[in-house]
């Protein structure tokens, strides 16, 4: 079919998707919307599978992976800010209607910039696997954003569902095993799932954003608007102080961490920015909570650290890593640990009750599973073949 084609598909779902979303009657028909438009999760994935069909040399390589995973943990920090102002002037539709926007410009650039690329000869989709893997990730990250109600309101049916999409999500789990070891064309090959170029980087993804993700996303901000025992900042404000600094700065370092990934080695330079996160989740928790100023640097490190170092290294590990006779398959599986890390990090890191020390017990609960995606991370073999292996000069 083409990767520029599913590309624009993809791109046209997201809009449809944002349309339903931003016409929903209830949050029935909006958590609908939002489903549509998961299609596009793999957008980044895709397009550095793209970007690795053309470019063959290894530090060009890097840099453009650097620019692309970048721009996507935020335009600079921009799309936060318009984000809360939209939200606060015009509602929370008005996010959905730009996206409409967004995709639609997405889908003229892809069409008419970008060169189509193709997997080898032969190749054939497996829509039975890919029917029981999406069913599987589906039936699981709903469970988990069921699950993640339980503690502020407990509820029977609530639980009740829960349970029943985790069976689903085991069920639908044991079928794709069993398909694709059946199956003449594979989405996935059994035996790459037992390789340690494969399970080491999908466990360190999933434990990472479980460690990090909620907190940059959810509790730093809700602390930092919270009038007791956070600092009261507006809505609108709070993004220029936390999540703009965050992205600009990652967005700013993801080209040169990128640079340097194939001539320092880019597992080392994964340790590195994991080394840093914990860093910064330290100044987060010990300082930050207390001081405004503090909190502001401490998330400011993390964009560095992870946006800039973590986030970039492990969606590049996911496409260098992949089996070459079937490129596509580590990414993809990628995609879904990235999806499964956010879920579970909202579910481990709940919106604290209490004073500050609530809040101090999450972040050392994050830190403590980014120890162990650090820890994991010394599993993850090199990819040599895409390292520059003699010489040190960018």
């Amino acid at each position: 079919m083409g990767r520029r084609k599913i590309l624009v598909a993809m791109m046209v779902l997201m809009a449809f998707g944002s349309v339903v979303s931003a016409l929903a009657p209830d949050v029935s028909w909006l958590f609908v919307g939002r489903i549509i438009q998961g299609v596009s999760g793999p957008t980044v994935p895709l397009c550095l599978i793209m970007l690795r069909s053309e470019v063959k040399d290894a530090k060009s390589y890097g840099t453009l992976l650097g620019v692309i995973t970048a721009v996507n943990g935020g335009v600079a920090g921009v799309d936060s800010f318009i984000g809360g102002f939209m939200v606060e002037h015009f509602g929370f539709r008005s996010i959905f209607w730009l996206m409409v926007v967004l995709a639609a410009v997405a889908v003229l650039l892809v069409l008419t910039l970008t060169p189509e690329s193709k997997p080898g000869a032969g190749t054939r989709m497996d829509w039975v696997g890919v029917f029981f893997i999406v069913v599987a990730v589906g039936a699981l990250l709903t469970a988990l954003n069921e699950a993640a109600k339980l503690p502020g309101a407990f509820d029977g049916g609530t639980l009740a569902l829960a349970l029943v999409l985790l069976v689903i999500a085991l069920a639908s789990f044991a079928g794709f095993w069993l398909t694709e070891k059946r199956s003449s064309h594979p989405m996935v090959e059994i035996q790459h799932l037992r390789q340690r170029a494969t399970w080491a980087p999908l466990l360190t993804t999933t434990l990472t954003m479980t460690g990090i993700f909620a907190i940059i996303n959810g509790i730093v901000p809700a602390y930092v608007q919270a009038s007791s025992p956070g600092f009261g900042v507006g809505p609108t404000e709070m993004p220029l102080m936390i999540l703009t600094p965050y992205a600009l700065l990652g967005w700013i370092v993801g080209p040169f961490s990128g640079r340097l990934a194939p001539l320092w080695g880019y597992t080392k330079v994964l340790r590195i920015g994991l080394i840093g996160s914990l860093i910064a989740l330290a100044v987060i928790g010990i300082f930050g909570l207390n001081n405004l100023p503090l909190m502001i640097v401490g998330t400011a490190l993390l964009g560095i650290a992870y946006a800039g170092c973590v986030n970039i290294m492990l969606n590049g590990l996911g496409v260098l890593l992949s089996p070459s006779g079937n490129p596509g398959f580590l990414p993809g599986m990628n995609a879904g640990a990235f999806n499964l890390g956010a879920g579970l990090s909202f579910l481990v890191s709940l919106a604290p009750v209490g004073g500050s020390g609530a809040y101090l017990a999450v972040v050392t609960v994050g830190m403590v599973i980014t120890t162990v995606a650090l820890a994991t991370s010394f599993l993850i073999p090199q990819p040599a073949s895409a390292e520059v292996q003699t010489g040190v000069t960018a």
